[in-house]
Formats: structure tokens, sequence, C-alpha cells
């Protein structure tokens, strides 16, 4: 039987020939998640030697991300905002850029402020479900196209026992204006698909062979969705109320612009730690 160190360094050494980043690092963390602890405990375990069911797991989970399949779908599980999340290839992968967006919200409002919030492209439900969390008066609706996407959402749900606070509905933002299932928010929250069709066979094969491209690109310029959601949010807030957009590397000057063709105001635009324009935010007000 091999030991810890000894599968760790078979394993960093396969996967560094396939051209996987990191590669000891994930090595290491697939083998944490098997054994069932912290990543540096392993440093206290490297004579260990794994059992069968945990070599053979190992040598699963090692080839399937030489495959390039991305470590939080091996898993079954990521870490956002300090939360578990369940994921799998119907749901985009929760990003710590995402998180920009959580805060620049939680900044806006009090912490025991009674909201009506709308997540447009809900995916593994990590917006509502964090949001609801960090402010326990609010009620959220959160849309997606993919009734895949809903069942991992409705699972992370079940999760942080959030069913009487969040609600989902299998919608198209492009085709349907909510108008039927919903009344006016005080939040209008979105992190759409914004990779545009030209950039998005560059990326990594991570995000290319695994990930849903629906959740990724719009197939398009990359703001279709700025479009349709700022357009559709003069009905959906209620006077005062706030749109709240994630945007990708480059394009908060041009969301600027559709919020404004579209009637929204006081718009500000929020960086990354690494100053990367990330967030964008208006207020719909009545003239």
């Amino acid at each position: 039987m091999l030991t810890v160190l000894e599968s760790l360094k078979l394993s960093t050494t396969f996967l560094e020939n396939k051209g996987i980043e990191s590669a000891r690092m994930n090595a290491e963390l697939l083998l944490s998640h098997i054994l069932n602890c912290g990543r540096m405990d392993l440093y206290l375990r490297y004579n260990q030697p794994l059992n069968s069911f945990e070599t053979t797991t190992y040598r699963e989970y090692i080839s399937r991300r030489g495959n390039f399949e991305p470590y939080q779908y091996i898993v079954g599980e990521v870490e956002f905002y300090g939360l578990k999340f369940f994921v799998n290839k119907n749901v985009l992968i929760p990003r710590q850029e995402t998180e920009i967006l959580i805060d620049t919200i939680l900044q806006k409002y009090p912490k025991d402020a009674e909201l009506k919030i709308l997540d447009i492209g809900t995916g593994s439900g990590n917006i509502p479900i964090t949001l609801a969390l960090n402010l326990p008066n609010s009620k959220i609706i959160s849309v997606d196209v993919s009734d895949k996407a809903l069942k991992v959402a409705e699972k992370n749900r079940e999760l942080h026992d959030l069913k009487s606070r969040v609600g989902f509905i299998n919608t198209d933002i492009l085709e349907n204006d909510l108008a039927k299932y919903v009344d006016t928010f005080d939040i209008v929250v979105s992190n759409p698909p914004y990779v545009n069709n030209k950039e998005f066979p560059t990326l990594q094969k991570e995000i290319t062979d695994f990930e849903p491209d629906i959740a990724v690109t719009d197939f398009s310029d990359g703001l279709k969705f700025y479009r349709e959601i700022s357009n559709k949010s003069m009905k959906l807030l209620k006077n005062s109320g706030m749109l709240f957009f994630e945007v990708g590397q480059e394009q908060a000057d041009d969301v600027k612009t559709i919020m404004k063709k579209n009637g929204l105001s006081k718009i500000e635009i929020v960086k990354d730690l690494s100053e990367i324009e990330r967030v964008v935010i208006s207020t719909k007000e009545l003239s």
C-alpha cells in the first residue's frame, strides 16, 4: 500500500504531465477530501498508508482532474462566502469574485432590513442563499432557465434551511418579463452569462469542457443579459430600488451606458481586490 506522501508525489507528477496548473495543490486537496482532513494535516500523516478504498477513490479523482474536470465537480461541493454549496456539471462553480457582489449589497443595507430581492440566473443558488443568511428579514425569489440547475439550488436551499424565504422559478428572463410571477422588488441582482462568443473558446478547458456554456456565455457580445435585465428592472424595481450586476473585465463602462439608456441613475462601479471593475450598481428613481 502506498503512503500519503508516496501517493501525493505520484499524483503530482501525473497532473503536471497532463498540464494541470498547481498540480501539487490539486493533489493535496483531492486527497484531503478523501481522508476528511485539512490540506495542511496531510503533512502530519505522510507515513500513513492508504487503504484500498482510499487508493481506488484517489486514483479515480486524479484521473478526472487529469482530464481537466474541475476539482469542485469531482468532490461535489465548494465554499462560497464561508458557506458550503453543492455543485455539479449543471451549475456554474461559484467564484470568489462574486463575493464582491454580496459584499456590495450588504454594505448598502442594514442587517435587519426587510427586503424583497429578485436574483436572476441563480445557478447553484449561492447568491440568494448567502443574502438570505446575511439579511435574515429578507425574502428572495430566484429565477433560472435551467431546471437542472434549480434542482441543485433546491438542494442547497434545503442544506441551509431556507425554504420559507427563498423561492425558485424556472423561466427564461429573455422571454419572460416576470410580471405574472412576481411583485416589485427593493433589489434586483444578477451575475449573468457575460463572456462573449469570441472569448469563450479561449477560456480554460475546465470551463469550456465542463461548466454549462449557458451559464458562461450569452453566445453574443457579452452584454445581452445586461440590456434585457436593465430594461425589465424598470418595471421590477420599486422606486429607489437598486440593481446590482457582476460584470466581466472591461465591461463596466458598457454596462453603465446600458443602465443610463434604460433610465437608471446613481450609477456606481465597485472594484475587486485586484482593482478590476467587478460590480455595477444603479437606482430606479421617478423623475
